[in-house]
């Protein structure tokens, strides 16, 4: 692990049951987990005594997330509304599941939400079309070359942008008002 690794707060936001958002959330995490520059925390929506404290160590977010009647879910809105400062001039990255859309409609109306609370979104994506299909009984992608290839870009774009943020945090602080 590097002297100072990013902290990697993955978010998984569906909290129904039956859910599979912590299986792609593990398989995230894990290739994310593989490197040494990132230190990665799953930070579990279902759970939410612990999300304030994951939210505020973070340095970078992923948020895996579902697609619910063309959006994302509503415990995800409720995590989003109620912190501020978390989020604040901290990038954030998509891995999105889900039918034929792959949870890429959930993505889009994340954007302007983040955008709104001075985080930045990154472009590049990782998402599961047909989600349940995609993966194998062990909780990994049927086709690990092409995901593994999707997160590692996501992973690229998302340190870039970490470590560019965290650095310009420390120099001065971001002007909110």
């Amino acid at each position: 692990m590097s002297a100072h690794p990013l902290h990697v707060a993955v978010i998984v936001a569906s909290t129904r049951e039956g859910r599979f958002g912590p299986t792609v959330a593990a398989w995230f995490a894990g290739e994310a987990g593989g490197r040494t520059d990132l230190d990665v925390e799953v930070v579990d929506l279902a759970e939410p005594s612990t999300v304030t404290k994951k939210l505020a160590a973070a340095d970078v977010f992923v948020v895996v997330t579902p697609e619910y009647n063309h959006s994302y879910p509503a415990p995800l809105k409720a995590v989003i509304d109620n912190h501020f400062r978390e989020w604040l001039a901290k990038p954030v990255g998509f891995v999105s599941y889900g039918g034929l859309s792959g949870g890429l409609r959930a993505v889009e109306h994340l954007r302007p939400v983040f955008a709104e609370l001075h985080a930045v979104t990154v472009r590049d994506t990782v998402s599961f079309h047909g989600s349940r299909a995609c993966f194998g009984p062990d909780g990994r992608p049927l086709d690990p070359a092409v995901s593994g290839a999707a997160a590692r870009v996501l992973l690229d774009r998302l340190t870039w942008w970490g470590l560019t943020l965290r650095d310009a945090h420390r120099a001065r602080p971001y002007v909110t008002a």
